[in-house]
């Protein structure tokens, strides 16, 4: 017997809704959750929340219309179980209690401002189910968002072995370094220093370096991977477990950080809300592969949003 479920991810640059029939806990670990409906919105949630330490007005406001269509789609879908995570942004914000507020009128249930480590667990959970078998265990997966990038190692047998989530997502290292368009080479490498510094931190934290695979999630990856294809069209069934090697990663990177805004909006499978951002995230990727060693990376369209509604599972408590 299955359970319909809706689950949000509201998280620095976009908000995302999976409605969805998960099977019944004794179809066993690999039965797969599926899907009545996947929709994203750009909202820029995180919108100057590195600088000004708040959630601006406008940026709420927009978070809202979006929501309040989800929540029209949750009623009509008939979904039993809502969970809706709250990430980066609204973690920083000093005036989260707004909101929360906004989303409880809006929703009808309270938004969870996960804990980084939370946020990491859920995306690992999401990746990791249907992975491919030439994906050798233990997993490297890391999540490239906004304001944050998680990373956590673990197996599929033995779950989360360690988990870190550190603060250089796409919207926060552009909005910090850069800031030319196209950026320039001083501040690309003011960004580059930034990202590298981070990204030893975690790879301390958590064994990164020993891992034998891989795994991209979020927006940032999978558009690179795109590229790296040459798809002519944003096709998640030949983006979902492409492999792509560092040196196409870095060619991709180089690319669009000398391209103007202007320029990469004309990218046919660019995403208009992720032009002005995609440079910063395709950098944190290069560095991420780079300082752990990993020749490729193996992209997937199934990350926290996925781990939100396999949480709402009965048998999850």
């Amino acid at each position: 017997m299955t359970t319909r479920v809706a689950a949000i991810d509201c998280g620095t640059n976009s908000i995302r809704l999976l409605v969805a029939d998960l099977p019944d806990a004794s179809a066993g670990p690999d039965a797969p959750l599926v899907d009545l409906a996947r929709r994203m919105e750009i909202v820029r949630l995180g919108q100057g929340v590195d600088r000004t330490g708040r959630l601006a007005p406008e940026a709420i406001e927009r978070t809202r219309v979006a929501l309040a269509s989800y929540a029209a789609e949750i009623e009509e879908l008939g979904a039993e179980r809502v969970r809706m995570c709250a990430t980066s942004a609204s973690r920083d914000a000093s005036n989260a209690a707004e909101f929360r507020a906004m989303v409880e009128r809006t929703l009808g249930v309270a938004p969870e401002v996960v804990t980084g480590d939370e946020e990491a667990r859920l995306s690992f959970t999401g990746a990791v189910r249907g992975l491919p078998a030439d994906a050798k265990e233990p997993y490297l997966v890391i999540d490239i968002g906004g304001g944050s990038t998680e990373f956590v190692v673990g197996t599929r047998s033995g779950g989360v072995e360690a988990a870190i989530s550190m603060d250089i997502g796409c919207v926060r290292m552009t909005e910090r370094h850069l800031h030319g368009d196209p950026p320039g080479a001083d501040q690309v490498a003011a960004a580059q220093a930034d990202i590298t510094a981070a990204v030893d931190r975690a790879l301390e934290a958590v064994p990164g370096r020993q891992a034998a695979t891989l795994v991209g999630l979020a927006g940032s990856v999978t558009t690179v991977v795109a590229l790296a294809e040459g798809l002519t069209g944003y096709d998640p069934s030949r983006i979902h477990h492409a492999r792509v090697s560092y040196d196409a990663v870095a060619q991709v990177t180089a690319d669009l950080l000398g391209k103007t805004r202007e320029q990469r909006l004309a990218i046919p499978v660019m995403h208009p809300g992720r032009a002005d951002v995609i440079g910063a995230g395709a950098l944190v990727l290069r560095v991420i592969m780079e300082r752990a060693g990993m020749p490729s990376v193996v992209a997937s369209e199934h990350d926290i949003l996925d781990g939100i509604a396999w949480s709402l599972l009965p048998t999850a408590g």
